[in-house]
């Protein structure tokens, strides 16, 4: 399988792109904004392609030509403002599913936020609410689009190292994860058929991460 990783220079997209490489069995291809990101991938053995969430939906279609799986890990990051919040997590993220049905991709998995409900959005202080707003439209995009999808709603993210366990369902509490575990959880998602239609939340938990997957 071969998985296009959308936000590939990220954290977690980092933290998955090796886990891909290192199955010896699967290949990642990292989508990056700038030739300079390149190196650390190349390095690893993925294969790279240059595209902006910002631009065209053909350039997202060529991108995930040659592609069985695309994952959407981009974020614009806390320090940026509304506009890119906007840009990315809304409009980059309803591209990519735009560019996947064009390329005729079917699988598609979205990293979103641990709750997008109307509810989150009006509990939400004033700075986060256009984030948790963005990630509800892009959430209900993916939902209306046939895709054979997956949702993740992880937990609060942290860098600490994976633990290899968590604690996956679509009611529990939030808690901190470790975004080592989250790219995991991609993964096992990618590899098992009976993630397909599913949204589920993710933390920190004691069930090692391939039988959390297949419990779903």
């Amino acid at each position: 399988m071969k998985i296009l990783v959308v936000g590939a220079n990220g954290q977690i997209g980092k933290h998955l792109v090796k886990s891909i490489q290192g199955s010896g069995e699967h290949v990642a291809k990292a989508m990056l904004r700038k030739v300079e990101q390149k190196a650390y991938f190349e390095d690893l053995g993925a294969e790279t392609v240059i595209a902006n969430l910002e631009g065209e939906i053909e350039d997202i279609a060529r991108a995930a030509e040659d592609v069985d799986a695309v994952v959407f890990t981009a974020g614009s990051g806390p320090k940026t403002g509304k506009d890119k919040t906007i840009m990315v997590d809304l409009d980059g993220a309803v591209k990519t599913i735009e560019g996947a049905k064009k390329a005729g991709v079917n699988r598609f998995v979205m990293i979103s936020s641990f709750d997008t409900s109307r509810k989150a959005i009006q509990e939400a202080p004033e700075s986060f609410a256009p984030y948790v707003i963005a990630k509800h439209y892009a959430d209900e995009w993916l939902r209306a689009a046939d895709l054979d999808y997956t949702m993740i709603h992880p937990g609060m993210l942290t860098n600490d190292s994976g633990t290899g366990n968590v604690d996956v369902g679509t009611s529990v509490k939030v808690a901190n994860v470790s975004r080592e575990d989250i790219a995991n959880v991609i993964f096992e998602s990618l590899k098992n058929d009976v993630t397909i239609g599913k949204e589920f939340k993710v933390i920190n938990g004691h069930t090692p991460i391939q039988e959390a997957i297949k419990s779903l």
